[in-house]
């Protein structure tokens, strides 16, 4: 079961990076971030499809090894998203991209719910 969600977390994290790249015209790199807002693929049911597989990921090493502090390292790094989504991407983009964030945002949740 930790290969499944190794597998599922690596396919959504290459899929969100293929995205950025051909829809959003950018990168992963804070200093080519995309152009355009992405809101096809994994977006359309999550805003936060990338943080999802990497958490995803980091689950599917801690089922795999059994390991305690890997569940622990798993769920620091998800909170770590939650910040950092809440108070830095969500206001950046917000202001970025106007009425059309707003629209999507209010559409599509942060994460699953």
């Amino acid at each position: 079961s930790g290969l499944v969600l190794l597998l599922a977390g690596t396919a959504g994290l290459l899929w969100c990076v293929r995205d950025f790249y051909v829809r959003g015209k950018g990168t992963l790199a804070p200093w080519s971030p995309p152009a355009q807002l992405v809101i096809v693929g994994l977006y359309r049911y999550t805003r936060n499809p990338m943080y999802v597989a990497v958490t995803l990921i980091l689950l599917g090493w801690a089922v795999s090894f059994g390991v305690p502090g890997l569940y622990i390292y798993a769920l620091s790094v998800a909170a770590a998203f939650q910040l950092r989504v809440v108070f830095g991407e969500e206001p950046w983009l917000a202001q970025r991209h106007g009425q059309q964030w707003g629209e999507y945002a209010r559409r599509v949740p942060r994460w699953f719910w």
